[in-house]
């Protein structure tokens, strides 16, 4: 039935001119054609395709079953044959079809597909929709751009596997598909590298800028969150063949070392609206950044850079790339790996300290310390540690100098500082036992830096509690200046300074302990109390800290708590008197003299 009556439209077509064809005729053949489709005559459908009586018919008329023909091939199984005469359908249809009217169907038929099947409807109209392009004459670029860009957006909110495991089974078929809109792009880039080669002055600028922009929301999706290290049993990781054929696009079109330097001068953005231009930027930095880990780190199209770069330039370029990665945690490890790949290129006290005049030299240290104290994953924040002091190390003295200065008054975190003011001492240390003069950590710099350091934030009131890591850092500094610089000598200055620093540092901190003291020791009496008279030592309690309700605590876990307080202030109260201890002997010594 379903036959007959598609026979009967093309009967009646066939005797009709190309121009006289109405919407009626385009309806019925749409109709016929699907339910051919739908009740299995598959084999009747693809012979009425390619009879030569009915091209005409079929040019005009058959984009309209690309819809029912992808319906139907998801409906059968990989192995039936009915599936293979669908196949050999749709091949047919990209042969004989209008190649606008059928661009159109394919791009729609991409557009609207969701969810598990996103991958495999791009997949399976991979091939169709090149034939089409490829037989394009007129805005044959702005169809490859279109093309590309919608296969790309329908791709982007599909998570990237990243795990071994995620990655063998490719749940969704990602990895395969991204793989196969590299091969689906390759003619164009063939034809774009012809063009360049045979008319260096008038190539197709158009075709290579959409392609451009494919291998940039490439590089955004899925490669600036995807994993790169080689894993067992997978021949070819699929994301390490995605990025060397999306480095390769870029070498081919002549544009990959030019975004690897040129990057900073950028192109105006062509939109008005100002929050789409931002987002358009933002998208823009992050290819790139990726860009940059990729190829320093990866080393997918080193083969072709230019090695007469030093290293603090190089440095100097991933910056920005480095700054973009830091705004997010889940490209952190991307950024480490970069960041330190740059550094190990340096020798130790190499950097100049004028590169600290550019923005980006501030910032990522900055940047660093949120994910040190800010990132939930215990390993990236270690990490980030120990690259925070790499980066330190590859300074010269006056810029490690300025490093700890512009930390000190932006890291708002006690351990950051006390971390800092040890990498302080360490550099007074090399001053006072070196063997060359270093002014930076010695005499009037160091007293300037030590007005920073031996500094209560808020005087006697200061949270002694919370900026112990600091404070203890700094009794120590303060004792080592003392054992190590005599009164007689004062190199580092501190002798000359100790009025001021007695004023703004010591007196306060003997203040602080014994109100701290005090009000630990009346919490403690207070909780004891409390339990005798609740006779339950269990008694569950909740504790609010900074307007945050914190896990319910029993009296007894309470009790620890303040314990532990006091045992912290007893510990610096403890350094705190031997280093009065020491600058009075000291003192008392001069004297006796």
């Amino acid at each position: 039935m379903a036959v007959d009556e598609l026979q009967a439209i093309i009967q009646r077509c066939q005797i009709l001119e190309e121009a006289d064809f109405k919407g009626e005729d385009f309806n019925l053949f749409l109709v016929a054609g699907q339910k051919c489709l739908e009740d299995g005559y598959a084999a009747q459908l693809l012979e009425v395709i390619k009879n030569e009586k009915n091209k005409v018919i079929i040019k005009n008329m058959g984009w309209n079953l690309i819809s029912p023909l992808v319906r139907c091939i998801f409906m059968y199984k990989q192995e039936d044959d009915k599936r293979e005469l669908c196949l050999k359908i749709l091949d047919q249809l990209a042969q004989l079809c209008n190649p606008k009217e059928l661009f159109l169907g394919l791009l729609e038929q991409i557009e609207q597909t969701s969810g598990e099947q996103v991958c495999q409807t791009v997949m399976l109209l991979l091939q169709p929709l090149q034939t089409v392009l490829l037989k394009l004459e007129n805005k044959k670029a702005y169809s490859v751009g279109l093309s590309l860009a919608m296969i790309m957006n329908q791709l982007a909110p599909l998570p990237v596997p990243y795990t071994k495991q995620q990655i063998q089974e490719d749940k969704l078929g990602l990895c395969q598909c991204c793989n196969a809109v590299v091969d689906f792009a390759k003619p164009f880039v063939n034809e774009v590298v012809k063009n360049m080669e045979e008319l260096p002055e008038n190539n197709d600028m158009e075709l290579k800028e959409e392609l451009l922009k494919f291998c940039m929301k490439s590089l955004k999706h899925p490669l600036l969150t995807a994993q790169f290290e080689q894993i067992e049993d997978i021949e070819e990781h699929p994301f390490r063949h995605f990025a060397a054929e999306i480095t390769d696009i870029l070498w081919d079109i002549r544009e990959l070392i030019p975004l690897v330097f040129l990057h900073h001068k950028g192109k105006s953005s062509h939109w008005e609206n100002q929050e789409f231009a931002d987002i358009e930027q933002k998208n823009s930095a992050d290819s790139l950044a990726c860009l940059s880990y990729l190829m320093f780190v990866q080393h997918f199209g080193m083969d072709h850079f230019p090695m007469v770069f030093s290293p603090s330039y190089l440095l100097q370029c991933n910056m920005t790339h480095i700054e973009v990665l830091l705004k997010s945690f889940f490209s952190a490890p991307h950024l480490q790996d970069l960041f330190e790949s740059c550094l190990l290129r340096m020798e130790d006290n190499s950097l100049l300290h004028q590169y600290l005049e550019f923005r980006d030299f501030i910032n990522v240290p900055q940047d660093l310390v949120k994910v040190m104290t800010l990132c939930p994953i215990e390993h990236l924040r270690k990490k980030s540690l120990n690259i925070l002091q790499l980066f330190i190390d590859k300074f010269d003295t006056e810029g490690k100098y300025t490093l700890f200065r512009c930390l000190l008054k932006t890291s708002n975190h006690a351990g950051v500082e006390g971390y800092i003011i040890k990498n302080i001492k360490d550099q007074i240390h090399l001053s006072l036992t070196g063997t060359h003069d270093n002014i930076w950590f010695t005499g009037h710099h160091l007293i300037s830096l030590l007005d920073l350091v031996l500094l209560l934030p808020e005087g006697a009131e200061t949270d002694l509690l919370q900026n112990s890591d600091r404070i203890m850092a700094s009794l120590n500094l303060l004792r080592y200046l003392v054992i190590k610089d005599s009164e007689s000598d004062n190199q580092t200055g501190v002798w000359a300074a100790l009025a001021r620093i007695e004023q703004n540092f010591l007196k306060p901190l003997h203040v602080g302990l014994n109100m701290s003291k005090a009000h630990y020791e009346a919490e403690i009496k207070s909780k004891k109390e409390n339990r005798r008279e609740a006779h339950n030592p269990n008694t569950v309690c909740s504790v609010t800290v900074s307007g945050e309700k914190m896990p319910a605590m029993t009296t007894e876990m309470q009790l620890q708590v303040l314990h532990s307080a006091l045992f912290t202030f007893d510990l610096i109260e403890s350094v705190l008197a031997r280093v009065e201890e020491l600058i009075e002997v000291k003192l008392k010594a001069v004297m006796d003299e």
